[in-house]
C-alpha cells in the first residue's frame, strides 16, 4: 500500500490513489467501521483500467484516519433514533471527502459509496452539486424509518464486540458476513484476508458507535435527495439483510432521473463475480454526462 495523509479542517485522513491523475477522478467512499481496504485494490485496478484516477480512503473513526472522541450511539438511541448531539454528522462526513478533493487538487469528481458511504455520498451531491459528476449509491438508503431496515436477527452480531485479539477479530468478521453478505457467493478467504489486513490498520471500535451516532441522528433525506442533479446510479443487492433492498428502491425514487440495479445474489457486500456487472454500470453511469443527458433537480 502506498497510504498518504491529508490534513482536512480538524482532521487527518489516510487515503490511496491509483492511476493517473490526468484521469477524470474517482472518490471511493465507504461504509460504517469499514476501512478504506474495503475497497479491494483489485476492484480499484479495474476501475483504472477504465479509465479513471481512483481514490480510496479512511473515513474519520476509523483506520488510520484520526479517531475522535464523544459518545457512541446507544441501544435505546438507534430504536427512538434521538440523538440531540452526535460526535459529528454525516454532512461533516461529506465536508471531510471535499476537504480530500481539495488536497488533491480535484473541482470534480465521479462519487462511489456503500452503506454508510453511500449516504455520505448522498450528502456530497447535495451539499457539493458542482463537485460530483456522477454518484453512485450502492447498498444504501434514504434514512426513512419504514425503509431500508433490517432484520432483526443480524443486528445483534453487528453491534457485537470482539474480545481483543487479531484471531477474535477475524473470527467476528467472518461471523458477521455469513449473516449479511451474499449467501450464494460467499468468500470466506476473502473476509478473512480484508479482516487481517484491517486489524493490522488499527482497529477502532469505539469509533464505529460514533459514526453510527451521525447514522440515526440523521434521519430522513428524501427531501434533501430530490436536490441532487448529478446522474445518479442507486445498486442494492437484492438478498441484502442489513439495508433491506427498500432502501435502495427508496433512494432511486427519491432522486431525480436516478437508475436502479438490483442483482440477484448480493448481499450487504461487493462479492468478486459481481464486480463486472457493478463496475459496467459505475462506468456507464459516468457516461451520463458525456451523451448529453441532464437531470433536473425537483426543486
Amino acid at each position: 500500500m502506498n497510504e498518504q495523509f491529508a490534513d482536512v479542517g480538524s482532521v487527518t485522513l489516510c487515503y490511496e490513489t491509483f492511476g493517473d491523475p490526468e484521469d477524470p477522478a474517482l472518490l471511493l467512499i465507504m461504509g460504517l467501521a469499514t476501512q478504506m481496504v474495503g475497497w479491494r485494490e483489485d476492484f480499484c485496478r479495474q476501475l483504472v483500467e477504465r479509465g479513471f484516477f481512483v481514490i480510496r480512503y479512511d473515513n474519520r473513526d476509523v483506520g488510520r484516519s484520526t479517531s475522535m472522541k464523544g459518545r457512541a450511539v446507544t441501544l435505546r438511541q438507534l430504536v427512538t433514533r434521538r440523538i440531540k448531539k452526535p460526535p459529528y454528522t454525516l454532512g461533516e462526513l461529506a465536508d471531510d471527502a471535499a476537504g480530500l478533493l481539495d488536497h488533491l487538487g480535484i473541482a470534480q469528481a465521479h462519487v462511489v459509496g456503500a452503506s454508510m458511504g453511500g449516504m455520505i455520498a448522498q450528502h456530497l451531491a447535495f451539499r457539493y452539486p458542482a463537485r460530483v459528476l456522477s454518484l453512485a449509491s450502492i447498498m444504501s438508503t434514504t434514512g426513512g424509518r419504514f425503509v431500508g431496515q433490517p432484520r432483526m436477527a443480524v443486528v445483534p452480531l453487528f453491534l457485537s464486540r470482539p474480545s481483543g485479539s487479531k484471531e477474535e477479530y477475524i473470527e467476528r468478521a467472518v461471523k458477521l458476513f455469513h449473516a449479511v453478505g451474499s449467501k450464494r457467493l460467499f468468500d470466506e478467504e476473502s473476509v478473512r484476508e480484508s479482516a487481517a489486513l484491517a486489524w493490522e490498520r488499527g482497529v477502532n471500535m469505539p469509533g464505529a458507535g460514533r459514526q453510527l451516532a451521525a447514522i440515526t441522528a440523521d434521519h430522513n433525506r428524501k427531501k434533501r435527495l430530490r436536490r441532487i442533479t448529478a446522474p445518479t446510479l442507486v445498486i442494492h443487492g437484492k438478498d441484502d439483510r442489513l439495508i433491506s433492498p427498500s432502501g435502495g428502491k427508496a433512494t432511486a425514487k427519491a432522486i431525480p432521473g436516478a437508475r436502479l440495479l438490483l442483482l440477484d445474489d448480493m448481499g450487504h457486500d461487493l462479492p468478486r463475480p459481481l464486480w463486472p456487472k457493478v463496475i459496467d454500470a459505475i462506468v456507464e453511469n459516468s457516461e451520463r454526462l458525456r451523451t448529453g443527458e441532464v437531470v433536473a433537480s425537483a426543486n
